[in-house]
């Protein structure tokens, strides 16, 4: 077939057109694709680890398997008007004595969670001085996570330890709360295991 001298420019014009879309789609390509390893090599690989102050995520869901802990339902001063003992628990989720330490506040929440409020606080959420009303948690934290407050029934502190506190001594302060007979009097606490870590951690 034979074309004239205008048609043989706009056949030009056209294949030159679709060979630059061709080469620009090629290179955006090519940009799109390096970008992504790029950002893949300064990724940490996934995976949770006790072990170290990296943020992994709420630590009461991802370490105690009881996502119920976090946001607390109650208030503190919710446990003052009511006359009910507390719990105060001070930690962060970067923080690798909080993950291992998560695991035992949820499982004496399964022993006193009826009988006592539980109530995480994240030092994150408290201002920078302590408050000076009893009913405010920053009244009570000293610095360090994490910590473990338990107020009694009058609102008086009759447990106050930093670091991980074993489940017993905990224990043995609840006991004192609610006129329980001591450990070597009553039946041993069995506690539930809730996840294969926490298997591990409670041998």
């Amino acid at each position: 077939m034979i074309f004239s001298a205008s048609k043989k420019l706009t056949v030009t014009a056209a294949s030159g057109i679709r060979l630059l879309r061709r080469i620009l789609s090629g290179s955006l390509l090519t940009v799109a694709i390096a970008l992504s390893l790029i950002l893949l090599a300064g990724t940490a690989p996934a995976g949770a680890s006790l072990t170290d102050d990296r943020f992994d995520g709420t630590i009461f869901a991802l370490y105690a398997g009881n996502g119920s802990l976090v946001p607390p339902k109650v208030k503190l001063t919710d446990s003052f008007k009511r006359k009910k003992p507390a719990l105060l628990v001070f930690y962060t989720d970067d923080s690798s004595d909080s993950k291992q330490y998560a695991i035992v506040v949820s499982q004496l929440q399964e022993f006193y969670g009826r009988e006592a409020d539980f109530i995480p606080v994240i030092i994150d959420s408290l201002p920078p001085e302590p408050s000076p009303e009893l009913t405010e948690p920053s009244h009570y934290y000293e610095g360090f996570v994490p910590q473990t407050v338990i107020l009694d029934q009058s609102g008086k502190v009759v447990f106050n330890e930093k670091g991980q506190i074993p489940f017993e001594q905990v224990d043995d302060a609840f006991r004192k709360v609610f006129d329980l007979l001591p450990r070597e009097k009553s039946l041993p606490l069995k506690r539930r295991v809730v996840n294969e870590l926490n298997v591990e951690l409670s041998k």
